[in-house]
């Protein structure tokens, strides 16, 4: 039993990761595949079934070796049911993803969303560090987030808890989301939205230093970071709008939620402390005095590990 594996699964838009991990959390072997998003993704299922066979007769190793799986899928989830409300990339709408899969697979399933595996997998590995009472932002192209109160993550009624994401950061005029609101955090600490706030300053703007090496090196979120971290006046405004908007909608998360730890993970994390001081500045002014003590503002350190892990801890833990 001691050495049995728990198979991670992180599905993803254009690829699926996978993982055999050990009970303890350490990963044994990793792999991707591409994602099918054709015929409303019907082949996903069957893929990941496939992969699983085909990297154990690699191993030379026979299908008892595996104990569960687990798997994050983007978007709402049911979690008694398994089944995915709906994952608008994948083309999904009321998919029942744990049985077909454990019917695929053989295996006993447990599904959740992508952002909580991914606070999850910190959790038990990762920046938590042991501990119990996290939150997890997730800064990529878009914004997702996981809530994790007393070791347990936070699902709500119907699957759509620890959508921060979702969080209105702007009351009125605020740019649209691809979720139909306006003015979602994700609109501003996301790549995308870095990048949409700096076009705008640099069109408001014309002559910036920023506007000339974007031109060189086309504009991205590292671009601004970079040339924040060098004193360019407009990249600091820029870092300045998404940081004071991210900052204050993370302490009014903590000032409900009383946390131990703030993980921000995704690619735009990659800027570490270029992100990470102001947000700090920016989060604790607007902080409860009581909740200031012991909160620590982190970096994600699982990076695309995050989500097969917080897989195998609830296959693990849940089956």
């Amino acid at each position: 039993m001691e050495n049995k594996w728990l198979v991670g699964v992180d599905l993803g838009g254009t690829t699926i990761k996978m993982a055999f991990i050990s009970l303890y959390g350490e990963i044994e072997h990793k792999w991707e595949i591409a994602t099918d998003i054709s015929e409303k993704g019907k082949n996903i299922t069957t893929d990941i079934a496939k992969a699983i066979d085909r990297k154990l007769e690699e191993l030379g190793e026979s299908k008892s070796k595996l104990k569960a799986l687990g798997m994050g899928a983007p978007g709402p989830v049911n979690m008694a049911t398994g089944l995915i409300y709906e994952a608008i990339n994948l083309g999904w709408e009321n998919y029942p993803l744990k049985d077909l899969l454990e019917v695929e697979t053989g295996l006993p399933v447990v599904v959740d969303n992508d952002a909580n595996l991914a606070a999850i997998g910190e959790m038990w590995k990762g920046a938590g560090d042991g501990s119990k009472d996290l939150i997890c932002v997730t800064l990529g192209t878009g914004v997702g987030g996981g809530i994790i109160t007393n070791g347990e993550i936070v699902h709500g009624i119907n699957g759509a808890g620890g959508e921060i994401g979702h969080i209105a950061v702007i009351a009125e005029g605020g740019a649209p989301c691809n979720c139909g609101k306006t003015g979602c955090l994700e609109t501003i600490a996301s790549a995308t939205g870095i990048v949409r706030i700096a076009n705008n300053l640099i069109n408001e703007n014309p002559g910036s230093k920023l506007e000339e090496v974007a031109k060189k090196e086309g504009l991205s979120a590292k671009l601004v970071f970079d040339q924040y971290a060098a004193g360019e006046e407009l990249a600091s405004k820029v870092v300045s709008v998404v940081t004071s908007h991210l900052g204050l909608a993370l302490a009014n998360l903590a000032n409900a939620m009383n946390p131990e730890k703030i993980v921000i993970g995704g690619g735009v994390s990659k800027a570490g402390e270029k992100l990470l001081e102001p947000v700090r500045e920016q989060f604790v002014k607007h902080l409860f005095p009581r909740t200031k003590v012991g909160i620590k503002v982190v970096e994600a350190i699982l990076g695309n590990d995050a989500g097969v892990i917080g897989g195998a801890y609830l296959a693990k833990t849940k089956l």
